[in-house]
């Protein structure tokens, strides 16, 4: 009874002491965070696109936070993009930042992959565009026809890969997904003061290019 104290106490001091440091600091120091200008709220179709972005697990293995210039594997020189600051996820709540990369960042796969059929070819099967890829195939969000409707999207494919009489359609949930794929795209410039609030302790801070950063 007499160690029961102490270790509460140490304890609750533990659990006080990360509260402080991983929630009410970051909060603190984040307060005053405002959208870039040229970010845009996300549309409906979009904020529905991410809902099935977090169903389908994309972020297990997707990440959406470029990695900084004095980090290893430096994103900017894959074409990534700069490294994230926190005003880049002003409109996502909760932020996908993801835990692993399995695939390519998406931070900005807009501004590299620009085609909506592009997208919906590799939702529909990766292998047609990359015959090495490990991502999943997702025909759930598809549908075969055997005659095409008004207003129906179809999915472009190799003529292997072409199901026999039939055309292979998105549905809304494959429309929904690559509509906010293609609202990925944060290239613009950020500020010093923004760059300034991420965690730099990798960085390299004096002498950084415009290029490493994309400061104003």
């Amino acid at each position: 009874m007499n160690r029961l104290l102490p270790l509460l106490i140490g304890a609750i001091g533990v659990l006080l002491l990360a509260t402080l440091m991983l929630v009410i600091l970051p909060a603190w120091q984040l307060r005053t965070s405002e959208p870039p200008a040229p970010l845009k709220p996300y549309t409906v179709q979009q904020l529905q696109g991410r809902d099935q972005y977090v169903a389908n697990g994309c972020l297990y293995c997707h990440s959406q936070q470029p990695r900084s210039s004095g980090q290893t594997l430096f994103d900017t020189a894959r074409g990534w993009g700069r490294a994230s600051t926190p005003g880049d996820y002003f409109y996502d709540s909760p932020h996908l930042l993801g835990t692993m990369r399995t695939g390519p960042d998406l931070f900005n796969v807009a501004a590299r992959m620009k085609s909506r059929d592009w997208h919906l070819t590799h939702l529909y099967q990766p292998r047609a565009i990359f015959d090495w890829s490990l991502m999943p195939s997702y025909p759930y969000m598809f549908e075969l026809k055997a005659q095409l409707e008004p207003g129906d999207v179809l999915v472009r494919l190799p003529e292997s890969l072409q199901p026999e009489g039939k055309h292979v359609v998105a549905r809304q949930e494959a429309l929904d997904l690559v509509e906010y794929l293609l609202a990925l795209d944060r290239t613009y410039a950020t500020t010093s003061q923004e760059l300034d609030k991420r965690d730099r302790g990798y960085d390299r801070r004096p002498g950084e290019t415009l290029m490493d950063s994309g400061a104003q």
